[in-house]
């Protein structure tokens, strides 16, 4: 009888296992429209999107994942030819590189960024202080009511609609009785609009270049909860040397060898990633929250 048990309870088991993971996420997504330097009219936008799933929401750029197929196919090449391809030069990077987990039903949120090759994060609970007005407006094919708010320095109009049951929104405004679809603040330095919808079958939280750079250990994908101070510190630090971490591991008579296939030093491309993470943090000068920005500058 034992053994008839195991092998009753052994494809249950397995099939637990293949139902839990396999997750189906409403994926929102919102075109972004944002001042990347203060003083500048010069108007940038990006695709971001809302993933809802069971326990959790999680908002993020789009770019990298809306080319994780082209990137696969070249990553696959590459294997195949055993040569290597600087992708930089020809997938579009992402203008933020954050995430926002919100946990359900709670909503604490965690604002979750890469640092070198850890993945850290800090949470915070976040109260919104609603006003809900009585214009309407049909925005897209969406019915939509005003409400305003102010967070992070900056005085917010949104717009929600309780057609979507949903009480989220993109980055980490949430709390209004149905989904947010639009919310901009009163300068115009960041406008999110909804801009579509659809169901993702078999949605997984990390996109495909993720999943190979963690597989591969070249990053982690493990999240590492640490206080907001001392999460700033280190992404700081990050910013001001980029390559620091990966200086410290690869030996100096490694950066004159070439890369498979390549002309390219390893040297010369460790050089290059430096240029892009720093020409990424050079970009964007206006913050979402200002306010967080003025208190660092009085400490």
């Amino acid at each position: 009888m034992k053994s008839l048990k195991k092998l009753v309870i052994l494809p249950l088991l397995l099939l637990g296992l293949m139902v839990s993971a396999q997750e189906t996420a409403n994926r929102f997504f919102y075109e972004l429209s944002f001042k990347p330097k203060k003083d500048s009219a010069k108007i940038d936008k990006v695709m971001a999107t809302l993933d809802i799933v069971k326990d959790k929401s999680i908002y993020q750029d789009f770019t990298i994942t809306a080319q994780d197929s082209i990137i696969k196919m070249a990553v696959e090449e590459m294997q195949k030819s055993k040569t290597w391809k600087d992708l930089s030069k020809t997938i579009k990077m992402p203008k933020f590189a954050f995430k926002i987990y919100k946990i359900y039903p709670d909503m604490k949120e965690q604002y979750v960024d890469r640092i070198s090759k850890n993945l850290f994060a800090y949470e915070e609970t976040i109260k919104f202080d609603w006003k809900i007005l009585s214009d309407k407006e049909k925005i897209g094919e969406y019915n939509t009511q005003k409400a305003t708010t102010e967070f992070g320095g900056r005085k917010w109009t949104a717009w929600f609609s309780t057609d979507i049951p949903f009480q989220d929104g993109p980055y980490k405004f949430y709390g209004l009785p149905g989904l947010i679809v639009k919310i901009e603040d009163e300068g115009k330095n960041y406008s999110w609009l909804l801009s579509g919808n659809k169901s993702v079958k078999d949605w997984k939280e990390f996109s495909y270049v993720e999943e190979l750079q963690a597989q591969s250990g070249m990053i982690s994908n493990e999240k590492k909860i640490i206080p907001k101070d001392k999460f700033d510190k280190a992404y700081s630090a990050y910013k001001q040397d980029p390559m620091a971490e990966w200086r410290a591991q690869v030996p100096q008579n490694m950066l004159t060898m070439k890369m498979p296939g390549s002309d390219m030093t390893i040297g010369e491309m460790m050089k290059n990633q430096e240029k892009i993470a720093k020409d990424f943090f050079n970009a964007n000068d206006n913050p979402i929250e200002v306010v967080q920005v003025t208190e660092k500058k009085k400490k």
